[in-house]
C-alpha cells in the first residue's frame, strides 16, 4: 500500500469515528456509568465489530453480507434492545453505584459483546467499510500481509485513539459529579443518551 493510501484511510476513518453516533453515544454513556475500565471494554467491542466490517470489504465479503443481511437486522434490534435496558439500569441506578468503578470480568465481557453489537448493527460503520473504503483505497490491491500488519493495526490506533479522548472526556466530568444530585443527573444523562443511540439505530436503514 502507498503512503498516500494509508494516510487517506486514516483520516478517513478518523472523520468518520469523531462524528458522533450510536457507538460514540453510547461509548460515553458507559464511560459515565461505569467509568474508564468499562468505557474501554466498550470501545474494544467497537473496534472488533469495525474490524470485522473492515475484513468483509478488504476480502470481498460484501456479498455475504448481502445474503446474511437478516441476520445483520436481528443483530441490529437486539442491540436496539439492550440499549434501551442499560438506559432503564441507569435510570433507575442508586446514587452510590457511581462512585467506584466496576472491576467484574462480567461486567467488562458484557460492555465489550455490547460494543460489538452495537457497531453492527450501526449503518455508520457498514456505509463506511462496504460502500466507502473501495473509495479511499483501492481494495484490489490489498494482500492479506496489508489487511494483518497496515490496516489492522491502523484501524484499532484510530479507533482506541479517537475513542480515548471521548472516554477521557466523560471520565473527566464523571470525577467532578461527585455529589448526590449529581450522581443521579449523571445516571439519567446516560440513559437518555442510550436512548438516543438506540432511536438513532431504529430510525436509521
Amino acid at each position: 500500500m502507498e503512503l498516500s493510501q494509508i494516510i487517506a484511510y486514516v483520516m478517513a476513518l478518523g472523520i468518520a469515528v469523531a462524528i458522533p453516533g450510536p457507538g460514540i453515544t453510547a461509548l460515553v454513556a458507559r464511560t459515565l456509568s461505569g467509568g474508564t475500565s468499562t468505557g474501554i471494554a466498550f470501545m474494544t467491542g467497537l473496534m472488533f465489530g469495525d474490524l470485522i466490517y473492515l475484513t468483509f470489504a478488504v476480502f470481498g465479503l460484501a456479498l455475504v453480507a448481502n445474503t446474511f443481511a437478516n441476520i445483520f437486522v436481528v443483530i441490529k434490534w437486539l442491540s436496539i434492545a439492550y440499549l434501551c435496558y442499560l438506559a432503564w439500569q441507569f435510570w433507575t441506578a442508586s446514587q452510590s453505584e457511581i462512585k467506584t468503578e466496576s472491576t467484574s470480568t462480567r461486567s467488562f465481557l458484557s460492555a465489550c459483546i455490547s460494543g460489538i453489537g452495537v457497531t453492527l448493527g450501526n449503518p455508520k460503520p457498514i456505509a463506511f467499510y462496504l460502500a466507502l473504503l473501495p473509495l479511499v483505497i483501492d481494495i484490489e490491491k490489498v494482500t492479506f500481509s496489508n489487511w494483518l500488519f497496515t490496516l489492522v493495526p491502523l484501524t484499532m490506533a484510530v479507533l482506541y485513539g479517537v475513542g480515548g479522548v471521548f472516554i477521557f472526556a466523560a471520565n473527566s466530568m464523571r470525577r467532578y459529579l461527585a455529589n448526590h444530585a449529581a450522581q443521579q443527573t449523571m445516571h439519567r444523562v446516560a440513559a437518555v443518551a442510550m436512548l438516543g443511540a438506540a432511536g438513532t439505530m431504529a430510525l436509521k436503514q
